[in-house]
């Protein structure tokens, strides 16, 4: 599991900052491109760029950071289909890492889903 640091981005100059401002004022067609390929983002996380654009135009200087998705133990096993104990199991063995927030056991999604595409590789 690699975690990627906080990347900041310093301010626009003035001039870029205000082409961006008008630019994000003028508009809400929001079109993102990836290699030349246009995708439309879910609603939350279009809001999210939105933002940091804003914050960028508004002359700001701008930090992003992530956060991983961490599951109960409960909801681990069912996203695994593998029961609550077996799930525990993994977690003792090292298997699957695990956070612990107090004496609650937390399991990053990224960590279930590897791992169930590592059985399933193995059935076949």
């Amino acid at each position: 599991m690699t975690a990627r640091p906080p990347r900041t981005a310093a301010a626009l100059p003035p001039d870029q900052a205000a082409r961006l401002h008008a630019a994000l004022t003028e508009s809400a067609d929001i079109t993102v491109f990836v290699n030349g390929t246009a995708h439309r983002l879910p609603d939350d996380t279009r809001d999210a760029v939105v933002d940091l654009l804003a914050r960028l135009s508004d002359g700001d200087t701008a930090q992003v950071s992530s956060v991983a998705e961490l599951l109960t133990t409960s909801q681990a096993a069912e996203l695994a289909g593998i029961s609550n104990s077996y799930l525990r199991k993994l977690t003792d063995a090292g298997t699957l890492a695990v956070e612990y927030r107090g004496s609650h056991r937390r399991i990053r999604r990224a960590d279930v889903e590897h791992w169930l595409s590592t059985q399933m590789g193995r059935r076949q």
